[in-house]
């Protein structure tokens, strides 16, 4: 089992670096502050992981924290801790010879999601339930823009943005708020092309590789990758239907720009035009 999982790896690295040769010309840019500040320190394992939202992150900090001595299981850190209580370090919080002792020493590790996929988990957390951030920084902005006779309450809260006029917005070049983690491509917030990882996670087979994951940096036997839905968790998760259910709310070339727009992401992470 593991000569296969050894093989997957191989593969799914080799197929990172030969996108990145052909489309990115910065192999030899220098790494910032900048192109770290999405990484995660764990150094009692020597572990760097690149966080990717919507693809396992809380479940991975909380992972980062027990083996960090912080907590001792994954069960009893709240969402909120794992998120909001700055108990692990980001790699751009070290100076400069820090962050290159890290990256050339540690077991460098990223997660990542279909991109349809997790465009649709984030829409659905960000704006289909009660947030007092979502709402009034990019729902206001985002009915404001492309909504025709929205009402004053829909302009005033920011709620109820619908999924056509979000990916809208995503495909806006003059966008009226900003990018937002939650949707931006895997390739800006992990810098592949210019951080060699070691590890390359899907999360469509979480579990089989986030336990092989933590079979090769020798984590202690009884620390496995938890099952639980983090948020919303009576909700199911979003799935290949529920994400095509989203998308044929689109036209066709909503679709085909939604698309262009993950195209690094699709082909650097081999996965399948939808």
């Amino acid at each position: 089992k593991w000569k296969s999982l050894y093989q997957i790896q191989g593969e799914r690295k080799r197929i990172m670096r030969e996108t990145c040769s052909k489309y990115k010309s910065n192999n030899r840019r220098i790494i910032t502050p900048y192109h770290v500040s999405r990484i995660f320190v764990e150094d009692k394992y020597r572990v760097l992981y690149c966080e990717v939202p919507k693809a396992g992150c809380s479940n991975w900090k909380r992972v980062l924290m027990v083996l960090n001595g912080l907590a001792s299981s994954t069960k009893d850190i709240q969402h909120n801790t794992v998120h909001y209580g700055n108990y692990l370090k980001r790699l751009d919080g070290f100076d400069h010879k820090g962050i290159y002792h890290r990256l050339s020493t540690y077991t460098k590790m990223l997660f990542i999601r279909e991109p349809f996929e997790k465009l649709v988990s984030a829409f659905r957390d960000k704006f289909e339930h009660p947030n007092n951030y979502y709402h009034p920084v990019f729902g206001k902005a985002i009915i404001s823009r492309y909504r025709v006779n929205a009402t004053k309450e829909a302009l005033r809260t920011g709620s109820g943005v619908k999924f056509k006029e979000f990916i809208q917005y995503l495909l806006d070049v003059h966008r009226p708020v900003g990018m937002d983690i939650h949707w931006d491509h895997v390739n800006r917030l992990c810098s592949p092309c210019l951080i060699d990882y070691d590890f390359v996670g899907k999360f469509e087979s979480m579990e089989e590789d986030a336990n092989f994951f933590l079979h090769l940096i020798g984590a202690p036997q009884n620390l496995t990758f938890p099952k639980f839905k983090d948020r919303h968790s009576n909700e199911e998760r979003t799935t290949t239907k529920i994400t095509q259910q989203y998308f044929a709310q689109l036209s066709p070339s909503q679709r085909q720009q939604s698309y262009d727009f993950y195209y690094m992401d699709y082909l650097m992470f081999n996965y399948s035009k939808p």
